[in-house]
């Protein structure tokens, strides 16, 4: 692919954002204050400090959003294959994760691990999703997607079935569909036809050929499309429609509310009439007519760079690199692990005030890199091991 004056334009932000974030992080973690260094340093900000170690404490603290606590995690020294994960899916009573080292499997308090030796396209598995059609497991890996059918793997690549390319960011099932998001466009495989359909910046409005997520809602499928914004394909119609930053401005978010708030886009999730859009410089929501956008100097998001998201039940996850954030469009509630000790931080925004709340179990990392939710349990996919959670209150 021949190397345009945009595609030179995002990777130059690209490499400087992960350059920003690296120092970041290095600094973070090397530099050490006293506690109450740090607390007066959030108390300027309007941040109130509690100690939380029950769920009755934690109710006191907030009624309006879904609070999730007694954290169970697991690393390579108790199941799973590799440390790293990048994806988590709730499919009944077992849990399927994403890993580098492969797809984990826990089921009855047990893990199983499913590697290239066992039929896996690749190792590193970055996405799943089920077909609520078949009950077939769909796993986004960095060499290709597998379908997991009655214990078998079966494989797409771009040389055996005309997929779009081998990186597979994202993947949506959506009836006989299946759609995936990949370094070289998006696709929708007929199930019934066994057949590929493509779109690329040659017949779909996009910038580059580079998508990054892709979900489905309201008779949509919805694409994130690197340096692209979003691009909105309806189903009925099979026509599309997308959605940039209106200023432009690569930098910062010029006019608020005017739209998207960058272009560079790295997930999609709907639920309940909203829209939500996560990129590497704040959330986005859009209600069909109105945009909104969120940053975490004037919300309770933890951090700009989002990972990916998952919007359930008029709340939206978000997957930081530091933290788990929640929200349902005005309220928050954080997640985060404590450094100095095996506890938690919840941080709790309602009316513009921040509540630290220290809990008795935590995540595993605070970068979070997936999320799955169902009914009173969250599973969150980090940097180091994945963790579950149970609600709370509601």
């Amino acid at each position: 692919m021949i190397m345009t004056k945009k595609t030179f334009k995002y990777l130059i932000i690209f490499i400087f954002t992960i350059v920003f974030l690296g120092a970041g992080y290095f600094l973070i973690n090397n530099l050490k204050s006293s506690n109450n260094l740090v607390k007066n340093e959030v108390n300027e900000n309007n941040t109130t400090f509690s100690v939380a170690d029950n769920k009755k404490d934690l109710e006191k603290n907030f009624e309006s959003m879904p609070i999730f606590g007694n954290w169970e995690s697991f690393t390579s020294e108790n199941g799973l294959p590799d440390d790293k994960t990048y994806c988590v899916r709730i499919d009944g009573e077992r849990i399927l994760v994403g890993t580098h080292g492969g797809l984990a499997v826990y089921e009855n308090k047990k893990w199983k691990t499913y590697t290239k030796e066992d039929g896996l396209a690749h190792n590193g598995v970055i996405s799943i999703d089920v077909s609520e059609l078949t009950g077939d497991v769909w796993l986004g890996t960095l060499g290709g997607l597998s379908r997991w059918s009655a214990g078998k793997f079966e494989n797409f690549t771009q040389l055996n079935s005309g997929m779009p390319n081998d990186l597979v960011y994202s993947v949506v099932c959506d009836g006989k569909d299946v759609w995936v998001a990949t370094g070289g466009g998006a696709g929708a495989y007929d199930t019934y036809t066994k057949k590929w359909q493509i779109f690329t910046e040659k017949n779909a409005p996009m910038h580059e050929p580079w998508t990054y997520g892709i979900s489905k809602g309201d008779g949509k499928i919805f694409i994130a499309a690197w340096g692209g914004g979003v691009i909105e394909y309806t189903k009925k119609t099979r026509t599309f429609r997308d959605y940039h930053d209106p200023d432009g401005n690569m930098e910062i978010d010029l006019f608020p509310d005017d739209g998207i708030v960058h272009d560079i886009t790295t997930g999609t999730s709907w639920s309940n009439g909203f829209l939500w859009v996560s990129t590497y410089f704040g959330l986005s929501r859009y209600d069909g007519v109105k945009w909104k956008g969120y940053f975490d100097h004037d919300s309770g998001l933890a951090s700009n760079f989002i990972n990916s998201l998952k919007a359930y039940r008029g709340v939206v996850f978000l997957c930081t690199d530091k933290g788990l954030s929640t929200t349902d469009g005005t309220n928050w509630v954080t997640y985060k692990r404590n450094d100095n000790n095996s506890k938690g931080k919840v941080f709790i925004t309602k009316e513009e005030k921040i509540t630290e709340t220290a809990s008795s179990s935590s995540i595993s990392h605070s970068f979070i890199i997936g999320v799955d939710v169902k009914d009173d349990i969250i599973w969150v996919a980090t940097s180091k091991g994945i963790s579950r959670g149970e609600l709370l209150k509601q």
